[in-house]
């Protein structure tokens, strides 16, 4: 019998190689696709501009052939983009009153389109340049009153201060994971964790890539490993895809694996939390939703107390210190010690002279 189960294991196993097999020509075929609608929008927004583009100096920009411009200045042509070659300037131009079609944009999707370009601009989250170049691209193509809505709202929305880490150093490591994610690849590199004694190979098969708190994380398993972990992206010294297709569970659920997780490490045992803050905290504290089982319960007396489902008190506790002169641990026991532990440590700290 378990001879047999094995078997069907193994059988198991070799349709699923086989699927992922047949399903890779197919996504790499998908993103030659997109690159190359991404490099004909590209030709399209710089014959648009006011700069003097020729098929040279437009294969210098984009990084391909002059016979790819010309190929792709026929999928224009064929698109019905009325573009010609303008004598006097020896470049392309686009008939001045053209607009290239857009998917219906009301105001509210520029907006939003508007919001999405700051926010990923400002420094954390300026990992990729997707949101920018479609705001330039739809600048140029869109009517007036979306093309103002636009360049109103890059003047008059920021976003600052949102004390992420630093990911500027990293921008190719996220981008490399976005790609083996859309691919199906496993990925390898060199993580230095805070908590090993030294640098670690790791050979991933990816699940996902998620902003948690103020940082980007990978969660994916390792080759010869059973369960997957969360690794942190700023931590991997070197990153890149590989051939091999990865293993993601078609099941695999994010919430489900984080569970309470306070934010990224998920504790085995789970505690009930109450928490009392002062009044003069209440109203700031409850400004924010701190984690998914976040409830309130106001007081008479202006106070309010937060309660929490958590799996672990490691990370909670750290967050229970920022309000420590303004909040009481009602329970469980277990975290007010370790509260109380870490001002006593704090105390003897900052009173050595």
């Amino acid at each position: 019998m378990a001879e047999r189960r094995s078997k069907k294991r193994d059988c198991r196993g070799a349709a699923k190689q086989s699927n992922s097999h047949k399903s890779r020509p197919d996504r790499d075929r998908r993103v030659r696709q997109h690159e190359r609608m991404a490099r004909v929008l590209k030709v399209l927004e710089l014959v648009q501009s006011r700069g003097r583009w020729n098929a040279k100096v437009i294969a210098e920009e984009i990084g391909c052939s002059e016979r790819t411009v010309y190929r792709d200045l026929e999928v224009l042509e064929f698109a019905g983009v009325p573009w010609y070659f303008d004598e006097a300037d020896q470049c392309y131009r686009v008939r001045p009153d053209y607009r290239f079609p857009v998917f219906g944009l009301t105001e509210e999707e520029a907006l939003g389109q508007a919001l999405a370009t700051a926010l990923t601009t400002s420094p954390g989250l300026d990992v990729g340049s997707g949101a920018a170049a479609t705001t330039r691209k739809l600048q140029a193509t869109s009517p007036e009153a979306i093309k103002e809505i636009l360049a109103d709202a890059a003047e008059l929305i920021s976003v600052l201060d949102l004390k992420l880490a630093d990911h500027s150093r990293h921008r190719e490591s996220i981008k490399t994971v976005q790609f083996a994610l859309l691919e199906g690849r496993q990925i390898t590199g060199l993580y230095e964790s805070p908590y090993e004694p030294g640098p670690m190979d790791l050979r991933l098969h990816p699940y996902r890539l998620c902003l948690i708190k103020n940082a980007w994380y990978i969660v994916g398993r390792q080759t010869d490993a059973e369960q997957p972990r969360t690794y942190r992206v700023a931590r991997f010294k070197a990153l890149r895809m590989l051939d091999q297709a990865a293993d993601v569970p078609e099941d695999f659920d994010l919430k489900s694996y984080f569970g309470n997780a306070w934010a990224v490490f998920r504790g085995e045992k789970s505690y009930d939390v109450e928490i009392l803050f002062t009044p003069e905290a209440a109203k700031v504290v409850t400004e924010t939703t701190w984690h998914h089982s976040q409830k309130a319960k106001p007081q008479k007396d202006g106070s309010m107390i937060l309660t929490f489902q958590v799996d672990g008190l490691e990370e909670i506790t750290n967050w229970v210190l920022g309000w420590a002169d303004r909040a009481k641990v009602i329970q469980p026991t277990a975290l007010r010690e370790r509260v109380v532990e870490k001002l006593r440590m704090a105390l003897k700290r900052n009173s050595d002279g």
